[in-house]
C-alpha cells in the first residue's frame, strides 16, 4: 500500500548515476506517477514522494523540495520536480530555476490533470475539485482539517461560495464515483464528474 500521508522512495535497482532521473513527487502523485511508470516502460526513472501533508501547507514546499533536490542530486543524471507551483505563490518555481531543475507547469494538479490548456479555458471559479487522491483521503485532508468533524455547521463558512464539487478522477472506478458523489453530498454542492486521466502529468513523463 502506498503511504498516501509519509515520504515514499520507490524499491528497485539502486540509482546509478549516468542517465538515470529522479521524479521528486508530491506525495498525493505517487499511485499516478507509478502508473505513468509502468504504461510507458520509463525504467530509467527513480521516484521519491514527499508528503502529501504539505498539500495543506504550501509554504513549506520549496524549502522542502531544495531540501530533497540536495540530498539526491549527486545520484542522478536530472532531477525532475512533479509539483506545480501548489500554491506557493511562485517560490516553488524561483526555488528550481534557482537548483537548475524542471518542474511540472501549471498553477496546482486539477489544472494539470484536467490539461493545462483546457483548465485555463473553464469558467468554474465556484468549483471545488478532488482528484483520486483527494476521494480516497477526504477526511484527512479536508473534514479533519477544517474541523468539520467536529463543527459541521463550518460548512456554509468553507463552501457557501461554491456550486459545485468536480471530481476529476484518473482512473474509471466505480467505488470512487460512489466516495465523490458522497463527498458532494456532505458539502451540500452539486456532483460533476470528469474523466481526466493522467493528464499533462502523462506528457510531462514522457517527454522528461
Amino acid at each position: 500500500m502506498i503511504p498516501d500521508d509519509q515520504t515514499l522512495t520507490e524499491q528497485g535497482a539502486p540509482p546509478t548515476g549516468s542517465g538515470r532521473v529522479l521524479l521528486l513527487a508530491c506525495g498525493a502523485l505517487a499511485r499516478e506517477v507509478l502508473a505513468v511508470k509502468s504504461q510507458h516502460g520509463l525504467g530509467h526513472m527513480d521516484l521519491t514522494c514527499l508528503p502529501a501533508i504539505l498539500h495543506n501547507h504550501p509554504d513549506r514546499i520549496p524549502a522542502a523540495v531544495e531540501t530533497a533536490v540536495k540530498e539526491h542530486r549527486g545520484n542522478y543524471s536530472d532531477i525532475f520536480v512533479l509539483y506545480a507551483d501548489c500554491g506557493t505563490g511562485g517560490l516553488l518555481r524561483a526555488t528550481c530555476d534557482r537548483l537548475g531543475v524542471e518542474m511540472l507547469d501549471g498553477p496546482h494538479c486539477y489544472s494539470f490533470f484536467d490539461g493545462n490548456v483546457a483548465f485555463a479555458a473553464r469558467d468554474e471559479m465556484a468549483a471545488f475539485y478532488l482528484t483520486d487522491f483527494l476521494v480516497r483521503q477526504f477526511d484527512t485532508f479536508v473534514t479533519k482539517p477544517l474541523g468539520l468533524d467536529r463543527h459541521p455547521d463550518l460548512r456554509d463558512m468553507y463552501f457557501g461560495n461554491y456550486d459545485r464539487l468536480i471530481y476529476l478522477a484518473q482512473t474509471d472506478t466505480p467505488e470512487l464515483q460512489n466516495t465523490a458523489k458522497a463527498c458532494a453530498d456532505r458539502l451540500g454542492l452539486k456532483y460533476e464528474y470528469r474523466f481526466t486521466g493522467y493528464g499533462d502529468l502523462a506528457r510531462a513523463l514522457t517527454s522528461a
